[in-house]
């Protein structure tokens, strides 16, 4: 009788060996994940540009990798492109990469994804968060619809919660899927890993007018 074939280990869950201790989930401050590959071009750039605009505020914000190179830095042209868009210098240089766990995303009232596959990376890994989770440029493309005005009006009529503002307005963003046709492709972020100058200067490129968006819209929840 023919020897049957064992059945498959399942893949192995990437280790977190490394990796930076999950943040608590009952942080009373409103807070920002951002979330690539590797956690060390486009999420961490702009996790240290929103920090650098929105700290003032109140507002938290990290970043994680959905296949991350943990313990890694930013690149160095990431940082220099960060350093000179205003992101602090110190910030930069401390980042470390570190993989995209469940925690991150329980405790994220924004997730802004870099691309289609990040975004449905996080919203496979936690269902719930699917209407909190966006790319930054599909965000940046459905607040563009929303006035500042408009956007504090949805703030004010939540009260005086930090949180419970912010997500007055997501919610108003989110209403917007679906009125504004896009190619898909415009709301990814190109990766720059390993590229030239020439295509990391077109991620930033990408990326910092969407952040433009993000920080407006945060603003008019939370200023």
């Amino acid at each position: 009788m023919a020897k049957s074939t064992p059945t498959p280990e399942p893949p192995a869950a990437p280790s977190l060996f490394g990796a930076k201790p999950a943040e608590s989930t009952d942080d009373a401050r409103p807070t920002i994940l951002t979330v690539c590959t590797g956690n060390i071009c486009r999420s961490p750039m702009a996790e240290v540009l929103l920090r650098a605009r929105l700290e003032s505020l109140g507002v938290r914000v990290h970043s994680a990798g959905t296949h991350a190179l943990v313990d890694h830095a930013m690149t160095e042209p990431a940082q220099a492109l960060a350093v000179e868009s205003g992101a602090s210098p110190t910030d930069a240089a401390a980042h470390s990469a570190r993989y995209l766990v469940e925690p991150y995303l329980l405790g994220a009232d924004l997730v802004l994804a870099m691309a289609r596959e990040h975004r449905s990376y996080a919203v496979k890994m936690m269902p719930s968060r699917m209407r909190r989770t966006f790319t930054v440029r599909e965000f940046a493309r459905l607040a563009s619809t929303l006035s500042t005005d408009q956007a504090r009006a949805a703030a004010e009529a939540a009260g005086a919660d930090p949180k419970a503002r912010l997500a007055a307005v997501l919610q108003a963003v989110t209403d917007q899927r679906g009125l504004m046709p896009a190619d898909p492709e415009e709301d990814d972020v190109i990766d720059p890993y390993r590229r030239s100058q020439e295509i990391y200067a077109k991620s930033a490129a990408q990326l910092i007018p969407a952040l433009d968006e993000v920080e407006r819209v945060v603003r008019a929840a939370l200023g």
